[in-house]
């Protein structure tokens, strides 16, 4: 019995996407572009802490996305592309 699991559930994204979603993040569902599994964020197989989080597919661990936190911006990837956003945290947010 592996004691340290490899991977947390998309619970673990309730913080960071917080602080951008207004509603709670993982209730929303996605359709993975690869393997057209349903999921919803909850379910994602999320990976880090360091130096982001990175949510894949329970289906075929295509990257769903990635987020990073720094003391001043959240970074935010969808799917694998290229690009990100970039939100400005509340000063006092660590």
């Amino acid at each position: 019995m592996n004691e340290h699991p490899l991977h947390l559930d998309g619970n673990a994204l309730a913080g960071p996407l917080g602080e951008v979603f207004t509603m709670d993040p993982t209730t929303a569902w996605r359709l993975c572009p690869t393997c057209r599994l349903p999921a919803t964020v909850a379910q994602l197989h999320v990976y880090g802490p360091d130096p982001g989080l990175t949510a894949r597919c329970p289906g075929c661990a295509a990257v769903a996305l990635r987020v990073v936190t720094q003391p001043e911006h959240l970074w935010l990837q969808l799917g694998s592309g290229a690009g990100a956003f970039r939100f400005t945290r509340p000063h006092g947010t660590a």
